[in-house]
């Protein structure tokens, strides 16, 4: 290439401040869903502007939309969720793996249920349908070795499990800290292999 030759730009990285202030952004929006128990008639932009100690212009240069916002903490929530299986599996024998799955699952539930609660139905159509399989691929991992080890039931997928946890939806606020460990711990003893009754 010649001196006089224009070489192409390279895409712009993002500036470490900005992806520090995106992300402390998220967090606090999660933060602020989580304490509502998902209530996002209570999530107030300039709350969560001053819990991520940055002005109101610089999260809206981030995030237009309460919309935006929210759709990008529910993609973080469910990533969370997704990479916490191999460190549980490598921790945990599998149906315990499983068990501490759902319990992050909990905290995954809450803030879906304010996304969903606050987006129009179509956006949350097209950010679910992109997004949930994800989840039920991590599912059907920790199925999968719980199966192996002789600790998960056979016969039982992912899409079983899910429409079990569907009872979480209908669960009213005030109630979710008491109802929703219920439902998942009776989740898990339903998936638990029963051992074979010996002889007589």
């Amino acid at each position: 290439m010649s001196d006089k030759e224009v070489r192409p730009l390279s895409p712009r990285e993002p500036r470490s401040d900005a992806v520090a202030n995106r992300r402390r952004i998220v967090e606090a929006a999660r933060a602020e869903l989580s304490s509502a128990n998902g209530a996002t008639d209570d999530l107030r932009l300039h709350r969560v502007a001053k819990a991520a100690g940055i002005g109101q212009g610089t999260l809206y240069r981030h995030f237009p939309t309460r919309e935006h916002l929210l759709a990008e903490v529910y993609r973080q929530e469910l990533t969370e969720l997704v990479d916490a299986v191999g460190p549980l599996l490598a921790e945990h024998p599998p149906l315990r793996a499983l068990e501490c799955w759902l319990d992050h699952l909990l905290a995954y539930a809450r803030v879906k249920r304010g996304v969903m609660a606050a987006i129009e139905a179509s956006t949350w159509e097209d950010l679910y349908s992109a997004q949930h399989h994800r989840l039920d691929d991590a599912l059907d991992e920790l199925l999968a070795r719980g199966r192996a080890a002789g600790e998960v039931r056979e016969g039982i997928d992912a899409t079983d499990v899910v429409l079990l946890l569907g009872a979480l939806s209908r669960i009213p606020g005030p109630e979710w800290d008491t109802r929703a460990p219920t439902v998942v711990a009776m989740v898990v003893e339903g998936l638990r292999a029963t051992p074979a009754r010996g002889p007589g």
